[in-house]
């Protein structure tokens, strides 16, 4: 288990040097996982590997939550002053991020269904 977690680890490490030592405008942990991507398309064999360690973090996700939700008890103040734009924001930015999901979904179909044809 340590190995592979060594290997997760070291995929977002590499994503997050490159991206800060070539000013990258894509986040560090997003190409790090691209990173893994091609190396479980190079070694099939690994995702059998990977398969346990990533079962288990997958399971205790939800602790990675516990500091977000007591950041925002920490800071029930701002919540109570600015609730209401707090709301509408999150409301138009969880739309927006449906909205450009779906938007990849249907450009990446359109892509596939074009290359078949």
């Amino acid at each position: 288990m340590l190995q592979t977690l060594g290997l997760l680890l070291a995929c977002q490490l590499l994503g997050e040097i490159t991206v800060r030592g070539l000013g990258v405008p894509i986040p560090g942990p997003v190409l790090g996982l691209a990173l893994l991507v091609l190396l479980l398309r190079l070694r099939p064999t690994l995702t059998a590997q990977l398969r346990p360690t990533t079962t288990v973090i997958l399971a205790n996700l939800s602790f990675l939550f516990v500091p977000a939700g007591v950041g925002v008890i920490g800071n029930l103040e701002v919540f109570s002053d600015n609730g209401l734009a707090l709301l509408f924001i999150l409301t138009v930015s969880t739309m927006l991020s449906m909205l450009a999901a779906v938007g990849t979904f249907v450009g990446v179909r359109f892509l596939i269904e074009s290359r078949t044809t």
